[in-house]
């Protein structure tokens, strides 16, 4: 077999990887220690394979996907739900650590997900920063409503102010994490500027975009909203013409371009036009807020790759 010809899918755990290979149909298992990571690298390079296809697990999967990378293995992190459905067009209903492996092998040659760039070292601090902050906060937000349900007074109440303004003070401190770490990139520095050039865009949404959308600049329009999950779906059958929704893509991502959205819509001149305009047409408010996250964003993806401030590309 060719290198084109072969997949390979790693079923991603805690301890172990499973690891299918397609069409071959070999199979084996590897811990997850750095040592083993390194033997399963040197395996796959073996192989030479044309994708190696891993779901994305919250973060188990991040150091067997940056090995890949920094040993030049293309490497696809997918979205677990495309492949169980993607499993059971199959008729696959059975569900094991081995099956879901030789899934994702399948899944590699029938899909051929795209490999793409993982995000550098950097980055990855960065985003774990910006994910603390927003961990910090819901914490916050759960703390002040047991407040509102507690005693007046009493041992509860104390505890719970104290460890609200605890709270309040790390989110200060990895706000200033955050603020060294961008200010030691000259690249950060520039592409934050550029962000907050826009009317809506504060400090919270441009750190985000930075963290967490690294691709920001290198895709285009299209690609870089359906990667948010702000590309409409069609829900058509025969003569009927349902609604179109956005569906999937980056959920925190998304929901700070929801708050620049709101700002926006209010006092940035050309989405307050654009805002007004789709709500003048009979379009919901929710519907036009949506165009509104859609535009704000392709707009900032054309200012990061041509690295142009928002009065410039207005214009």
């Amino acid at each position: 077999m060719q290198g084109d010809d072969i997949a390979v899918g790693i079923d991603v755990s805690k301890a172990t990887f499973h690891v299918a290979v397609h069409p071959s149909a070999e199979g084996w298992t590897s811990d997850t220690t750095p040592g083993a990571i390194e033997a399963l690298i040197t395996r796959l390079r073996a192989l030479a394979p044309a994708v190696v296809v891993v779901e994305a697990t919250g973060g188990y999967e991040r150091a067997l996907v940056a090995q890949c990378a920094a040993a030049a293995l293309p490497i696809a992190v997918v979205n677990p739900r495309q492949v169980r459905a993607f499993a059971q067009a199959l008729g696959r209903t059975a569900k094991t650590d081995t099956i879901d492996a030789a899934v994702l092998a399948e899944f590699g040659v029938r899909v051929a997900p795209q490999p793409r760039p993982v995000a550098d070292a950097e980055t990855q601090a960065l985003a774990a920063l910006v994910t603390r902050r927003r961990q910090l906060l819901e914490m916050i937000g759960m703390e002040r409503s047991r407040l509102e349900q507690a005693p007046p007074t009493g041992k509860i109440t104390r505890d719970l102010r104290h460890h609200i303004r605890w709270l309040e003070r790390r989110v200060d401190d990895v706000d200033d994490e955050i603020g060294t770490a961008i200010q030691a990139s000259p690249l950060w520095r520039v592409h934050e500027d550029l962000l907050r050039s826009a009317p809506g865009i504060g400090p919270t949404t441009a750190r985000t975009l930075l963290a967490e959308l690294p691709e920001l600049g290198r895709l285009d329009r299209r690609a870089i909203a359906a990667l948010v999950g702000l590309a409409p779906f069609n829900c058509d059958s025969g003569q009927q013409r349902g609604q179109r929704h956005i569906w999937g893509g980056r959920a925190s991502v998304r929901s700070a371009l929801y708050m620049a959205a709101l700002v926006a819509s209010r006092y940035n001149p050309v989405m307050r036009a654009f805002y007004q305009r789709l709500r003048a047409a009979g379009k919901p408010g929710k519907v036009a807020l949506v165009a509104v996250m859609r535009k704000l964003l392709t707009t900032l993806n054309a200012m990061i790759k041509h690295e142009t401030p928002w009065k410039s590309a207005t214009a």
